[in-house]
């Protein structure tokens, strides 16, 4: 029996599995991070835990699955496309991992927006940028943090920083596949699937900075033997490329043909529908970005709400002081089962982290609609259902140009909740389809690797072999009629007095930084 390893460096934190040939996850582990907030708005990682949480869940599987190392036939990966790890010549971090869920380049991204030529939007299909994406980051570092760029020789990704380590590469190594490098929105042309030097002189930012774009499936190294005695592989087993988290996801679930959408529905809220080609007239409505699959003849159109899923577990740890407590989910959509569909008219706001499908730099979260007679459960459906009106949104700008979506795959934590799958089938009026596979991603991950070392043929193929569907959520018309009322008020308050109090509330924030 062949063997493939996964690792996925997401936000809240690192999953590691085993797969068999036939697609069977024979062992896995997760690891939580640590996000530190040291200024509103801000946020940043230690690119150390990435390493050793990764290491770790692969002593666990390793242990659990009782598979032979060389048993191990490729080791690939997955993780955050939107941040950026900088590094020095010998593979070291110069400074903390910036995730998307930072804003500290505001500045950046107005300078950009009203002074560079917008070549982006014709060669790399995106018409909008925020502080979320690394390009601002960069120009932060540069402009800001003199001492860490002079150290610094090469930018990665997180989930490459492990990989990195993992094969004892050098700056002059550092590689990005084509799906981690769409979390850049900017700089490259999606055509091509590689950089665009135009675009990176007109950032103002050093070329020599970026990292070599690699195929998914390309080999990038081999485990080292002080790695391979550390974890209890082989050595020499390959690394292969991977691709982002999202990206991965969608090969891991059966997004694999047009049409198809699929609902990550982790600690950010990410929508992405499957196409084989773009169009400008969905890119210029600066809602929807454009990323590349994976796969080599699809492309992805993606938009996220930054702080979704956290707004659940932020509920519960800083709100309920429950942090930890696993069970507090399903004692929450119980009570939430309970509350009438639209919460009593209660209206959630989930921008914890800020807006960026479409780009509003001073939203933040808020309730609306609060009475005495609400409860905890009435503030976790408003919740849930805030996701969802978020998702509409979405689809409504595919719809208008004449997609329509088949089917939407859920993935992700937040897909284990029945209620918030029929939320969203009612609200989006489109089949919403949970997988008996657990880990998405992490299963990308796997066949990215069987195929690198050429054990399978055809990734769309395999992925439909490895992919089985557990349960189906069929839109409720009456209730998608109620939501259609409810979705136009919020609406015409998000568009209206909420734009001015956002502004007004970010001024306060201002006075105390």
């Amino acid at each position: 029996m062949k063997y493939y390893l996964g690792y996925d460096c997401g936000t809240m934190g690192t999953k590691v599995a085993i797969f068999s040939e036939d697609g069977t996850m024979v062992a896995d582990a997760y690891r939580p991070h640590t996000i530190e907030y040291p200024k509103p708005g801000w946020a940043q990682m230690s690119p150390e835990q990435f390493y050793r949480l990764t290491s770790e869940g692969i002593q666990e599987c390793m242990k659990k699955s009782g598979v032979s190392p060389k048993g191990v036939r490729a080791i690939s990966c997955s993780g955050v496309i939107c941040g950026i790890v900088p590094i020095d010549e010998q593979w070291n971090p110069t400074g903390f991992f910036i995730p998307y869920l930072d804003g500290r380049s505001k500045e950046e991204v107005e300078y950009v927006s009203g002074h560079v030529e917008p070549l982006w939007e014709e060669e790399g299909g995106n018409a909008i940028i925020g502080s979320y994406i690394p390009p601002m980051m960069l120009r932060w570092l540069l402009h800001n943090e003199k001492e860490i760029i002079k150290n610094t020789k090469k930018v990665v990704t997180a989930a490459h920083f492990v990989m990195g380590r993992l094969g004892g590469l050098k700056a002059e190594n550092a590689f990005i596949d084509w799906s981690h490098q769409s979390g850049w929105v900017i700089g490259f042309d999606a055509r091509r699937r590689n950089w665009s030097e135009r675009q990176i002189e007109l950032l103002g930012i050093p070329y020599e900075l970026l990292p070599e774009v690699r195929k998914p499936w390309d080999v990038v190294g081999t485990l080292t033997r002080e790695e391979a005695d550390k974890l209890g592989l082989a050595e020499g087993t390959p690394l292969v490329a991977g691709g982002g988290d999202m990206q991965q996801s969608c090969l891991g679930s059966g997004v694999v043909e047009v049409g198809v959408c699929s609902d990550v529905a982790g600690t950010a809220s990410n929508f992405n529908y499957s196409v084989s080609d773009f169009t400008r007239e969905i890119t210029d409505k600066k809602v929807l970005m454009l990323a590349m699959h994976t796969l080599d003849d699809q492309y992805l159109y993606w938009a996220i709400v930054p702080g979704g899923g956290l707004s659940l577990r932020w509920f519960r740890d800083d709100i309920m002081l429950q942090k930890g407590n696993e069970g507090f989910y399903e004692r929450m959509n119980s009570l939430a089962e309970k509350v009438p569909l639209g919460s009593g008219y209660c209206l959630f706001y989930p921008y914890i982290q800020g807006r960026t499908s479409p780009v509003q730099p001073n939203a933040s979260a808020a309730w609306l609609g609060l009475f005495g007679s609400n409860n905890s459960g009435t503030l976790w459906r408003s919740i849930m259902e805030s996701i969802a009106f978020e998702y509409l949104l979405w689809m409504n700008i595919l719809r208008s140009v004449g997609v329509q979506p088949k089917r939407i795959i859920g993935q992700g934590g937040g897909s284990r909740s029945k209620l918030w799958n029929q939320i969203k089938a009612d609200i989006l009026n489109v089949p919403y389809l949970t997988l008996k596979n657990p880990e998405q991603a992490v299963m990308g991950n796997a066949l990215v690797a069987a195929y690198g070392v050429g054990d399978i043929k055809d990734l769309k193929e395999a992925a439909h072999k490895w992919i089985m569907i557990k349960e189906t959520f069929s839109p409720i018309k009456e209730h998608n009629e109620r939501y259609m009322h409810i979705y136009s008020i919020r609406e015409k308050i998000l568009k209206g007095p909420m734009n001015e109090i956002f502004d007004q509330l970010a001024d306060l924030h201002s006075l105390s930084i």
